[in-house]
């Protein structure tokens, strides 16, 4: 019954041990929610995951899609727990041009925030174009 390959646990059980969540109540939540599919169907967080078993997992504006290689009940070290899951390759690329995509949008806007106040001098010229249209 100590073989990792039969074992099976529960899916709340093993996203908390993976590190996927903080706590066991956020896993359970989010699988509540329907953030989380095993096998393309939303389930229940006392699903049984097994070696081998698919799961996706929408945490923020990322979708992590996985296989399963250990069936972990306990939370373990996070060098340990990535041995418990491998990442898609889809999925990693996904989730690095999404990050890219993100990171141009937050300079794209803080530029635009920026430029957008003026400093003194700009308030200066703007007055003066003020002063002259009201003459």
């Amino acid at each position: 019954m100590n073989d990792p390959v039969t074992k099976k646990v529960r899916l709340d059980k093993w996203l908390w041990a993976t590190r996927f969540f903080k706590t066991r109540g956020l896993a359970t939540d989010a699988v509540a929610g329907g953030k989380v599919h095993c096998g393309g169907a939303r389930v229940k967080p006392s699903r049984q995951v097994a070696a081998g078993d698919i799961v996706e997992i929408k945490k923020g504006p990322y979708t992590f899609t996985v296989a399963v290689e250990l069936a972990i009940e306990k939370r373990v070290a996070a060098p340990e727990a990535r041995k418990a899951y491998t990442e898609t390759q889809e999925s990693l690329a996904a989730r690095e041009i999404l990050q890219e995509r993100l990171r141009d949008d937050r300079m794209a806007s803080q530029g635009e925030r920026l430029a957008g106040r003026p400093n003194k001098r700009d308030r200066r010229l703007l007055q003066q174009v003020r002063d002259r249209n009201s003459e």
